[in-house]
C-alpha cells in the first residue's frame, strides 16, 4: 500500500481529534503489555531489544551498541507510571546488564547508554549503587573531548576525516550535567559549555537547520560538513533537527543561558514551519528527501522516532517561552496524537512487541527502513509523563 494512502487516513483522524486529551494511562496499559510481551521474549540480558530485521524477524544487539540503555529506560518509564514493582524489577535488571560500558572510552553516546536507564533509576528510587556506574561512564565519555578542538568526539573516523562530530551529540550533554552536580567536578559542565558553543558555531544554517556531521581539523577549524544518515549534505535530517531541538532545550535548563534558548526555539520553528511536514507533524525521515514532492503524498516513509524525540522537546521547550510556548505544546500534542494512533502504533503482539511503527534508522545505508525502533518508543513514553505532568500543572487542559 501506498504511503499516500495510509497516512491519508491519519490526516483526517488526526484533524478530528485536534487537542482532545490523550489518555495516557491506556497508552502505558498497552506499552505495558507489549513490555511484557518483550521481556519473555528476551531472557538473555546480553541481547537488547532494537528493531525488526528485513524478514521480518527481532533485532537484537550487544550492550556496546548505542542504544542499549532505551529498553532499560523505557521499563523505569512504566514503572514510574505504574507504580508496579515487577518494572523496577525489570528495569533493574535491565539497567544494570549495560554497567561494563561505563569503561567504554569508544563510544560517544554513554549518555544514552547509561544515563537513560541508570539516570531514571536513581532519580526514582536513589539506589545508590547506580551513580558510580555513570559518573565512571562520564569519566569515559570525557575522554573523547580534545580541548584544542573544543568538542566531544564521535566517531573515531568518518571518511577521510579523524575527527568527525555528529549533531546527535548534543543528547549526551545532559550526562555530564548530571555527573558535575554529584560529583562537584565542574569540568564536566564546562565541557557541556564549550561542546554546546562549539556545534552552534558549526552546525547549523541561517534557517536554524543542522547538518549532521560536521568534520574537524586537529586546531578545530572546520574540514567538511556533510551527512551520514540523512539524505545528501545540505539536506535536514528530520531525526537529526530532533536531537538538537532536544539537546539545546537540556542546554537552556541547565544553564539558564538565554542564547541557548533562542537557538531551541530557531530548531523547533524550522521544524514545525516547514512546507514538507505533514499535517499530522510525523515528518518524511528527511525533510529534503528526493521523493518529498508534497508534505502529505510522498511515498518517501516517516519516522515516528523522530516525531517521538522532538514532542518530548517541544513539551519541556513549551514552559520555558512564554506565548511561543503554546505552539509548541499544540504541536507536541498533535505529535503524541498522531503516534497514538494506529497508523503509527502497533497491534497488541505485533511490530516485534515494540509500541510505534514507521521508524527510519539510516536510509542511505539500507539500515532499519520503516520498522520500529528501541528510541522512539522511550522517547514517546517520556514524552506521555511530560504531557500529563504538563496537565495536571495547568489544571487538566489540553
Amino acid at each position: 500500500m501506498k504511503y499516500s494512502v495510509v497516512f491519508a487516513l491519519v490526516l483526517l483522524v488526526s484533524r478530528s481529534l485536534a487537542q482532545s486529551p490523550i489518555d495516557v494511562k491506556k497508552e502505558f496499559a498497552f506499552a505495558a503489555q507489549q513490555y511484557e510481551r518483550m521481556l519473555a521474549s528476551h531472557p538473555d540480558t546480553t541481547k537488547f531489544p532494537q528493531s525488526t530485521n528485513p524478514d521480518g524477524s527481532p533485532r537484537d544487539m550487544k550492550s556496546s551498541w548505542w542504544c542499549s540503555g532505551f529498553f532499560g529506560g523505557s521499563l523505569w518509564y512504566i514503572y514510574e507510571q505504574t507504580k508496579d514493582s515487577k518494572w523496577k524489577d525489570a528495569a533493574h535488571k535491565w539497567s544494570m546488564a549495560v554497567a561494563k560500558e561505563q569503561y567504554n572510552t569508544g563510544t560517544h553516546d554513554l549518555g544514552f547508554m547509561l544515563y537513560c536507564p541508570l539516570g531514571n533509576g536513581y532519580r526514582l528510587t536513589k539506589n545508590e549503587a547506580y551513580p558510580p556506574i555513570m559518573l565512571t561512564g562520564a569519566k569515559s565519555l570525557s575522554t573523547r573531548f580534545d580541548p584544542k578542538v573544543g568538542l566531544i568526539k564521535s566517531w573515531n573516523k568518518f571518511k577521510d576525516y579523524n575527527y568527525p562530530v555528529i549533531i546527535d551529540n548534543m543528547m549526551n550533554l545532559e550526562f555530564l550535567f548530571w555527573a558535575s552536580k554529584k560529583s562537584g567536578d565542574k569540568r564536566f559542565r564546562e565541557i557541556c559549555i564549550t561542546h554546546a558553543d562549539n556545534t552552534l558555531k558549526n552546525h547549523f544554517r541561517p534557517d536554524g537547520s543542522s547538518y549532521h556531521v560536521i568534520c574537524y581539523n586537529p586546531d578545530g577549524s572546520v574540514a567538511a560538513k556533510m551527512t551520514h544518515q540523512g539524505a545528501a549534505d545540505e539536506s535536514a535530517w528530520a531525526r537529526g533537527q530532533a536531537w538538537g531541538l532536544y539537546g539545546y532545550t537540556v542546554m537552556y535548563r541547565e544553564t539558564k543561558d538565554k542564547k541557548y534558548l533562542q537557538q531551541a526555539q530557531k530548531i523547533a520553528d524550522f521544524y514545525l514551519n516547514h512546507p514538507n511536514l505533514p499535517a499530522d507533524k510525523v515528518p518524511y525521515w528527511d525533510f529534503n528527501a528526493p521523493g518529498v514532492d508534497s508534505p502529505n503524498t510522498s511515498n518517501e516513509e516517516r519516522d515516528a522516532s523522530a516525531a517521538a524525540i522532538a514532542a518530548s522537546g517541544l513539551l519541556e521547550l513549551s514552559t520555558y517561552t512564554g506565548a511561543a510556548g503554546k505552539t509548541y505544546y499544540q504541536a507536541a500534542v498533535q505529535m503524541l496524537q498522531s503516534l497514538a494512533s494506529p497508523a503509527y502504533k502497533a497491534k497488541l503482539g505485533e511490530n516485534n512487541n515494540f509500541i510505534l511503527k514507521h521508524c527510519v534508522g539510516h536510509k542511505p545505508g539500507k539500515s532499519e527502513v520503516d520498522v520500529p525502533l528501541v528510541y522512539a518508543d522511550y522517547y514517546y513514553l517520556e514524552a506521555l509523563l511530560r504531557y500529563e505532568a504538563l496537565r495536571q500543572k495547568m489544571g487538566s487542559r489540553s
